[in-house]
């Protein structure tokens, strides 16, 4: 039983996605799993395990950030023999190619986090990315169920609100698609655990034009972003 999870062992299938917002899982949990149960309320963190196409799998909320994302992703791995985690989340559009709920799945993830920095002594500028396996699945489901799905590099964020946009702008520029805050330190920890691991993102929000969502769609219009990650992590 982890410290910020909970759950009791075999109560976490090896296979689990990740929205940072608990009750995105939940509506995940009771929209699209079979017999879905709650294996966890630790700190209102919520966490259930279904099926999806007779497959057992979890969804767990990971909270906003990497700090919050990162505790979450290690323990799933070591007390609980997770394999594969995608992260199914919003995203802040970069560039006008894209559009308010356009679905991204993020090949690599740039980082203004220190986390990795610190990790090798300050030495190295390690590169985030995602199981290729994953991606390539995700892409193929896409294509399946005839999504649009933009495929390319993403920025981890620190901070939500930044004093330096034209950072954004620039970022665009070397073909970043778009802004969140947790996959660097997902992808990262995957690695180091030898799990799978990808994200999915919504356009949430557009940095260039000022669009955005209402909460209530972050939380529960998300569909398709949640059908490419449930086809994807059972395949």
């Amino acid at each position: 039983m982890s410290t910020h999870i909970g759950a009791k062992p075999g109560e976490i299938a090896e296979r689990v996605l990740m929205p940072g917002d608990p009750l995105r899982a939940k509506w995940i949990a009771e929209t699209y799993l079979e017999d879905a149960t709650s294996y966890s309320t630790v700190r209102g963190m919520l966490g259930f395990t279904g099926r999806w196409n007779g497959v057992a799998v979890s969804v767990q909320g990971s909270g906003m950030g990497m700090p919050s994302a990162s505790i979450y992703a290690h323990e799933l791995i070591n007390e609980y023999g997770v394999k594969t985690l995608i992260r199914v989340g919003s995203c802040g559009a970069l560039t006008e190619d894209l559009q308010l709920r356009d679905v991204v799945a993020a090949i690599g993830s740039a980082t203004d986090s220190n986390m990795n920095r610190m990790r090798f002594d300050g030495l190295i500028d390690y590169a985030p990315v995602a199981d290729f396996g994953l991606l390539r699945t995700s892409v193929e489901v896409a294509e399946r169920r005839g999504i649009t799905m933009r495929v390319g590099p993403i920025l981890a964020a620190d901070a939500f609100y930044t004093d330096r946009p034209d950072l954004y702008d620039t970022l665009a520029d070397y073909g970043v698609l778009a802004v969140e805050m947790e996959s660097a330190a997902l992808y990262t920890i995957a690695a180091r655990f030898r799990a799978r691991a990808l994200t999915v993102l919504t356009v949430s929000d557009h940095i260039k034009t000022g669009a955005k969502t209402t909460a209530q769609e972050r939380e529960q219009t998300f569909s398709q972003m949640v059908e490419i990650a449930l086809d994807t992590i059972v395949a």
